[in-house]
């Protein structure tokens, strides 16, 4: 018999599945909804999927939703403020069976804390390439040249995660690559680095029309993918570069000066907030502050500055 739920109890389960999603957590469910839960007097919910092999979860149009404990005020950890935010809780793992790839079997990931060898790093990588394929899950597939799935190395201490790629990327099919990338590198090199030690992704692999800010569903489209990227190269130290960024690392829409400044818990890592570079070329005041979140990330790092010659 299929386990009852009054509305007010179905609405909280809705709310729940929404929010997992807009983690990234999009196939934990394999059964149609009506296997699972039957409504008191409500019809059954239009964002709740119900064929075999997919997620329960349809992607809305809407802008994510994220619960209030998402967004509970930060509280003081050592030198810096840390949010707590419930992707620490997320459990880590790969999407199961892709529909769009029957032949490959389900892949589970290493729970939070548990890392894949360095050596294997890169072919795990390699499989999530190939589980992205020719993609046609979202709408940009139609405008784009290239998918820009990632640059770096798959045991960089580093990541980088910017919003999308922009018309430079999608002809080379690599992040940051035009000007913004320009100013990307002599940030990195700032901190003593350099590009190819460091690992950079996006929260989509499409190029937007317009480089416009990618809508929601496209968003929760890709970014089960990236969660997987961060989970194979489990950096120290995560760099959300912009406000997209944060919202869908983070799970938490907000100013981006509330985010700046801290260093924020994120399944099992460190996770600092800044300006993308694309925004530091429109307004080249805010390169002293981007540069102050920097160094809080070298100071995760124990990195120090390179002597100026």
């Amino acid at each position: 018999m299929p386990r009852t739920l009054n509305p007010v109890t179905h609405q909280a389960l809705a709310e729940r599945l929404r929010f997992y999603r807009d983690l990234g957590l999009t196939d934990f469910y394999r059964r149609p909804v009506e296997e699972i839960v039957e409504i008191e007097g409500a019809p059954g919910p239009s964002h709740l999927g119900t064929r075999e092999g997919e997620s329960v979860l349809k992607e809305s149009s809407v802008a994510p939703s994220f619960p209030a404990a998402a967004q509970a005020a930060p509280e003081r950890v050592g030198d810096h403020k840390s949010s707590p935010v419930a992707t620490e809780t997320a459990q880590s793992h790969f999407l199961a069976e892709d529909p769009n790839i029957k032949s490959r079997k389900p892949i589970q990931a290493p729970e939070i804390g548990v890392a894949i060898p360095a050596e294997q790093r890169a072919a795990a990588l390699q499989i999530i390439r190939e589980d992205i394929g020719d993609c046609t899950r979202c709408a940009l597939h139609k405008g784009r040249n290239k998918i820009v799935f990632a640059d770096g190395s798959p045991t960089a201490r580093l990541m980088f995660v910017g919003e999308g790629p922009g018309a430079d990327e999608d002809a080379q099919g690599l992040p940051f690559v035009g000007r913004a990338g320009q100013l990307l590198n002599n940030m990195i090199a700032a901190m003593g680095l350099k590009r190819e030690e460091v690992y950079i992704a996006n929260v989509v692999k499409c190029r937007p029309p317009g480089n416009r800010t990618p809508d929601p569903e496209e968003a929760n489209t890709c970014t089960p993918f990236l969660f997987r990227q961060i989970d194979v190269v489990r950096p120290q130290v995560l760099v959300a570069l912009g406000a997209t960024a944060a919202t869908y690392l983070l799970g938490a829409r907000q100013p981006l000066a509330g985010l700046r400044g801290r260093v924020h818990a994120f399944r099992g890592m460190s996770l600092i907030v800044t300006y993308h570079p694309a925004f530091l070329l429109r307004d080249p005041r805010q390169k002293k502050e981007a540069w102050a979140d920097l160094q809080i990330a070298m100071k995760e790092l124990g990195l120090k500055a390179p002597a100026r010659e």
